[in-house]
């Protein structure tokens, strides 16, 4: 083998090589550690930045007395049902889109034309005609979901191959049976990359909705403890959301493993 293959095969293994998981928790461990010294030495006052284990301690004693037990279950009952309500309704209407010229015409302006507008800019209407209860803060989540599933999903349906429609059909199969073993399953890696994008979105929503309208949930904590100026306690709110996102998109990773295994 010459010198100059083995430099691309030297280059290829060190591209394809797999990053060991302790690289990840050490840099995670170095970045807290960085943190808790500049809090420390005094570089930032506590009030901007309260150190990780002062966070720790407030995180423990709102754990104890029920404070982020009731406001992190509150949370997760609306993201959780708007979430799976907006990604059925958008996998559903996108496989439609898709699938069908008809409700491709139809239905593709209209989902374009609302995607653009900030759905949090809705909730103030949806309060009007939903009331200031769990079902307005449900249906923006949802609507926030809805839009980028619907989207990824319509998009995963037009990038299957045509031939392999064609030849299902060619072979006798009904509408249901394309839809099941040829669209959905060429579909599902931009369905997934959707829902990914959707998670992000529903915590941004559900944060926004329960600022402005909710006694209870991670959103209304982290706004009543920054009004109050107590940092650490709105740093555990802040903290719990990111746990909260990397949780989901660590579930739909999974997910996306055991049904998509040859990706």
């Amino acid at each position: 083998m010459s010198v100059e293959k083995k430099k691309i095969t030297n280059r290829v293994a060190f591209l394809e090589q797999k990053i060991p998981l302790y690289a990840s928790v050490l840099g995670i461990a170095g970045l807290i550690i960085l943190w808790e010294a500049v809090c420390q030495l005094g570089i930032v006052p506590p009030l901007f930045l309260p150190a990780p284990s002062a966070i720790i301690l407030a995180g423990w004693d709102m754990l104890t007395n029920g404070e982020l037990v009731d406001n992190l279950l509150a949370s997760l009952y609306r993201i959780v049902i708007g979430y799976s309500i907006g990604a059925t309704v958008g996998i559903l209407v996108g496989l439609i889109l898709g699938f069908s010229r008809w409700f491709d015409a139809i239905g593709t302006p209209i989902v374009y034309s609302i995607y653009p507008i900030p759905k949090i800019a809705l909730l103030p209407l949806f309060i009007l005609w939903l009331g200031i209860g769990e079902l307005s803060k449900v249906t923006i989540i949802a609507l926030g979901v809805f839009f980028p599933v619907v989207i990824n999903t319509y998009s995963g349906v037009k990038s299957v191959d045509q031939m392999l429609i064609k030849a299902a059909v060619t072979f006798g199969s009904n509408y249901f049976n394309v839809i099941r073993k040829v669209i959905l399953p060429g579909a599902l890696p931009m369905i997934f990359a959707g829902l990914k994008l959707a998670a992000g979105t529903s915590l941004l929503l559900l944060v926004a909705a329960e600022m402005i309208a909710a006694q209870k949930g991670i959103g209304s904590m982290v706004l009543h403890y920054g009004n109050l100026m107590i940092t650490t306690k709105l740093m555990v709110g802040v903290l719990i959301l990111s746990l909260l996102g990397l949780t989901f998109n660590r579930v739909l990773q999974w997910i996306e493993y055991k049904l998509l295994p040859w990706k």
